[in-house]
């Protein structure tokens, strides 16, 4: 079936997330402020130049780069989860002899979660539509107990005027933004953090606007069990504080010529949320 608008909506990944919570709510409980830091709406930012997740399998001790985190929050429990989104690589025959990379190939993507990250979203995204893009299991079985190896940025500050954010982008600044979105009626709350890899300025217009991904997407409306169900891949763009635009990865058609030739998996049916968004620069350019 065609995957329209309306239909994706209706699922719930847009209902997902209705009014962001207050200020005063959503800081509730959250972050450390120290000398030379700046209070977020959650946790200090990572560095994600030197964030890592490893395993320790002797069969193949695999290091991830994480690109980006999700914090899910259970604001009637108070219980909350982080869930890292690692780098995406190609399927490949690990340690042959040659023929590195398998044929039929696919993009892989892991995101790792729960308790101690006991918990593993895998997607593989070959040209075509496949059974096996989503996979849930548990972490230990594919490559044993993960390590997180996170390091948290340095000197972060919040980027609370265009001017700061124009500044710090043409500085060569690391910058990180946090993405809050809410759904009261589930009492679910997520943060959405990542590292700003495309940094829009106008100066003429006195604007800015981010372009990330892929980020972990939360589903908002219900509850999942176990809570990384509950994520898509998309890519996040904002240039306000008060709301953020997501295209989310799911099934779309191929057309031509208005004619269907086929579905994959790609970025499609934008969507817009009410959210809270702030950037922050963390540590300082070098040089």
């Amino acid at each position: 079936m065609h995957t329209t608008r309306r239909s994706f909506l209706t699922r719930g990944l847009a209902s997902a997330c209705a009014v962001a919570a207050t200020a005063a709510a959503c800081r509730a409980g959250h972050g450390q402020e120290s000398q030379g830091q700046a209070e977020g709406p959650g946790p200090r930012p990572l560095d994600y130049g030197l964030s890592f997740l490893a395993n320790p399998s002797p069969a193949n001790s695999v290091r991830f780069w994480i690109e980006s985190r999700t914090t899910l929050v259970d604001d009637s429990t108070g219980d909350r989860v982080d869930f890292y989104q690692c780098a995406s690589c190609k399927s490949e025959r690990t340690f042959a002899e040659e023929g590195l990379f398998q044929v039929d190939n696919y993009d892989f993507l892991p995101i790792f979660g729960g308790k101690e990250a006991e918990d593993l979203l895998i997607f593989r995204r070959p040209a075509r539509l496949s059974e096996r893009y989503r996979q849930v299991t548990k972490s230990e079985d594919v490559w044993g107990k993960p390590i997180l190896k996170l390091r948290e940025g340095r000197d972060a500050r919040v980027l609370d005027t265009w001017e700061a954010i124009r500044d710090a982008t043409a500085a060569a600044v690391p910058i990180v933004t946090q993405t809050e979105i809410a759904n009261p009626e589930t009492g679910l709350r997520a943060i959405i953090e990542c590292p700003v890899k495309t940094m829009n300025v106008s100066l003429d217009l006195k604007m800015y606007q981010v372009d990330t991904g892929p980020v972990a997407f939360p589903d908002l409306s219900q509850r999942f069990d176990p809570w990384i169900e509950c994520l898509r891949l998309a890519f996040v763009a904002f240039n306000a504080p008060h709301f953020a635009d997501f295209v989310i990865e799911q099934p779309t058609p191929v057309v031509e010529d208005e004619k269907e030739l086929c579905k994959i998996h790609h970025y499609s049916n934008p969507i817009s949320l009410p959210a809270k968004n702030t950037v922050l620069a963390v540590g300082a350019a070098d040089g």
